[in-house]
């Protein structure tokens, strides 16, 4: 049973980001819910109208430190998921095309890709969120863009280890069409791996997400992801409330730390 205990805490962690409305104990979208007075307060404060516990604290606006992490998980892990889903479709589309076709095709795409990859990922997000603005949707966007020749670059090794396999050969040899020859027998035999890989980065993803949300370039101020709730913490650190900070940090590294233990699971299945 040890060795399922990452996936099970995996598991665990999306229940939790899930069922997070019912969870939290406070609202923390809901500006009429915070009481500016209750700011700034320490774990296991009291509210000074109500029966709420804060029990993590409350930040600078009030807010119930317990609620915003449950929510700010749900929003890390959500543009997580959608921009390294998407650059996982597209990467693994182009970079099976390329392996399998070879030649220029083989050629072009992977020099755009190692262009790309010359580059640190948080450069290429900056500069695409400079030009697509502000709001999660972009963020998706940018994390997909910067993450698509990872995918592809893979892929690729992928497809030209299984384009010399007998029964891509038969196949071919056969008549049947290379659209139905990489959907039907590279595809299939290359996932596993693709999806192996896909959790670390799901992790590098969520990391560029919070980074960039730290920067004030992510999510927006209505609906903070983890590195937004770091960041709104971050100047109270040397005044001794370092709560603000610490809570959203520790549920950073314990997601990161849940997603590469299960990604090390699906490695050894």
């Amino acid at each position: 049973m040890a060795k399922w205990r990452g996936l099970a805490l995996l598991l665990l962690v999306a229940l939790a980001v899930l069922v997070a409305p019912w969870l939290a104990p406070q609202n923390p979208y809901d500006l009429a819910a915070l009481d500016i007075i209750d700011a700034r307060l320490p774990p296991f404060s009291h509210a000074s109208n109500g029966p709420l516990t804060y029990w993590l604290g409350s930040d600078e606006q009030g807010r119930d430190l317990l609620s915003a992490l449950l929510y700010g998980l749900r929003i890390s892990l959500l543009v997580g998921v959608g921009g390294s889903f998407v650059a996982f479709a597209v990467g693994s589309m182009v970079g099976l095309w390329a392996g399998y076709r070879g030649g220029r095709s083989d050629a072009l795409l992977m020099r755009l890709a190692d262009l790309q990859l010359s580059f640190p990922a948080l450069l290429v997000a900056l500069v695409l969120l400079a030009l697509l603005g502000p709001g999660l949707s972009k963020v998706v966007i940018a994390l997909a863009l910067s993450q698509w020749a990872w995918f592809a670059r893979l892929a690729r090794n992928e497809a030209r280890s299984l384009a010399g396999r007998d029964y891509v050969t038969a196949a071919h040899l056969a008549g049947v069409g290379e659209i139905r020859i990489l959907i039907r027998h590279i595809w299939p035999n290359a996932l596993p791996t693709l999806l192996t890989a896909w959790p670390v980065q799901l992790a590098a993803a969520i990391t560029l997400e919070a980074t960039l949300s730290f920067l004030g370039l992510g999510a927006p101020v209505t609906q903070p992801s983890l590195g937004l709730l770091i960041a709104n913490g971050f100047q109270y650190l040397l005044s001794g409330q370092y709560w603000i900070s610490l809570f959203p940090g520790l549920a950073l590294v314990l997601l990161l730390a849940t997603l590469n233990a299960g990604a090390d699971r699906l490695a050894k299945v």
